[in-house]
């Protein structure tokens, strides 16, 4: 019986798109067990001076200007809502870099002042300096696409990464750690439980 290769290419190709889409499944699989966002979007803002800010005071907090940036050692700067569940699982994480001696300045985005407020009274205000973005204008300007969001932000007022989504223990050590120590930056880091 003489063979037609036409007859066999069909099953060679599937055989092929198969172990192509078998390969990118588990490489998505492993990526998201170590805790890596496979879906992030690139950041504009990233390598780029900090855009300016025009914020609304927070209540009676003390408020925010482009000029807290700069001068300060690497700052994180987190834009948050207390509508947002994402905000209130990375609260504790926030809280814990704060209190390790890292400038955490936040950004209210798009909520009710008494909501905020009522959030950080549960929660507590881990924040060094915060304010308000009723009208998402400067969450526009900064490239703000989902709430929570994240930016380090060095001496020279230059961000150096951007984070989209909470900053959770796992996201901490396994994206964001590294992420600043290939830019050249570190944080102080919280002790872990039972040091």
């Amino acid at each position: 019986m003489k063979v037609n290769w036409l007859m066999i290419l069909p099953l060679l190709l599937a055989v092929f798109f198969f172990g192509v889409t078998a390969t990118q499944l588990l490489t998505t699989q492993d990526n998201q067990s170590r805790g890596v966002d496979t879906n992030a979007l690139p950041s504009t803002r990233q390598g780029s001076p900090a855009p300016p800010l025009d914020l609304q005071p927070l209540a009676d907090f003390e408020g925010l200007a482009r000029e807290d940036l700069e001068g300060n050692g690497l700052i994180i700067l987190n834009f948050w809502a207390s509508w947002c569940p994402p905000c209130r699982a990375e609260h504790p994480t926030l809280t814990a870099l704060a209190e390790a001696g890292n400038p955490l300045f936040g950004i209210n985005y798009r909520d009710q002042p008494t909501q905020a407020l009522s959030f950080l009274s549960d929660l507590g205000n881990p924040y060094d300096r915060i304010a308000a973005d009723p009208e998402a204008r400067n969450g526009r300007e900064w490239g703000v696409v989902a709430m929570p969001e994240t930016f380090f932000i060095n001496d020279a007022g230059v961000v150096v990464l951007h984070f989209r989504g909470p900053i959770v223990r796992r996201s901490l050590e396994n994206q964001v750690i590294p992420a600043l120590a290939d830019a050249g930056y570190a944080l102080q880091l919280p002790a872990s439980p039972g040091e």
